[in-house]
């Protein structure tokens, strides 16, 4: 049986990397990588589906005990990805879909260079910023922060292995699932 793939995604934030990865999930290319936190579980999210929801205590045991491909503390929380949860699945033949922050991308580029990096770009800076306001869960203040963010975090998109531009999300998810099946059959 053949080993499944890491696929990262990264990008700057409202470019649409959750949208792309649970539609190529949902297409049967792989399982979203469920990471670990510390930060309170929101309405609607799933123990084990959308997190694995813990205390900074546990989590810095975790740590201590080598249990994290990487880790990054975002905004007064951590957020890490499980090594027993991805190479399990790796293992299985299955991909493993991770939308990670540039920081955790350059991470496992590092320990894991077998992981592939998609890097998503908007299709402008002004889409980006539009598709930012839409959003409306943001102050003005707060997008301002994120684009300032953002153009720091493009200047990354050479570290990756692709870029693909998300002009369209059909378009973007197509792509990328094109790269899976390329890398797969390497």
């Amino acid at each position: 049986m053949k080993k499944g793939i890491l696929v990262v995604i990264s990008g700057p934030s409202g470019v649409g990397k959750n949208t792309i990865a649970s539609k190529i999930v949902e297409q049967g290319y792989g399982i979203y990588s469920v990471s670990m936190t510390t930060r309170k579980r929101r309405e609607g999210e799933n123990e084990g589906s959308d997190y694995f929801f813990v205390t900074e205590e546990v989590f810095k045991s975790y740590i201590l005990e080598d249990k994290f491909l990487e880790y990054a503390k975002y905004n007064n929380n951590y957020y890490g990805t499980l090594k027993d949860f991805v190479f399990h699945n790796l293992n299985n033949g299955t991909n493993v879909i991770a939308v990670l922050d540039i920081q955790g991308g350059m991470e496992i580029e590092k320990i894991f260079p077998q992981a592939v990096l998609v890097f998503i770009m908007p299709p402008s800076f002004e889409e980006l910023e539009r598709r930012l306001k839409k959003r409306n869960t943001d102050s003005e203040e707060d997008i301002i922060k994120r684009l300032a963010i953002a153009k720091e975090e493009i200047k990354y998109k050479e570290k990756y292995d692709y870029v693909v531009i998300n002009s369209s999300v059909d378009k973007a998810i197509n792509d990328i699932i094109e790269i899976i099946k390329k890398e797969k059959n390497k």
